[in-house]
């Protein structure tokens, strides 16, 4: 999993690029916090799920986590680009009643 991180306008923008699953999340996990960790100004962090080619449900207590550390910081947390098979598990989960998808 590559983890890719860069700010505009008080956003964090996080690109995940690879395979969401127990093997890459550990690594992921600890890019991501470090990126929410360096970066405590900013007001809203979306994750680009665009180049991850499978996710499991791996991938949603990733996103659980972030979003907890994120609201700790006071950052809105955003998903975008899933792909369909993604968007599909993240639909059945619910979690984006708690992580929105950006437009």
């Amino acid at each position: 999993m590559v983890v890719t991180g860069q700010i505009r306008d008080k956003t964090l923008y996080i690109g995940l690029s690879g395979e969401m699953d127990e093997c890459s999340s550990k690594e992921a996990r600890a890019r991501c916090d470090k990126l929410i960790d360096e970066n405590p100004a900013v007001k809203k962090i979306v994750v680009n799920l665009s180049e991850v080619r499978f996710m499991d449900s791996t991938g949603i207590g990733f996103l659980i986590g972030r979003y907890k550390k994120a609201a700790k910081t006071g950052a809105a947390m955003y998903v975008q680009q899933p792909d369909f098979a993604a968007d599909k598990i993240l639909n059945l989960s619910g979690i984006y009643s708690i992580i929105p998808k950006a437009e």
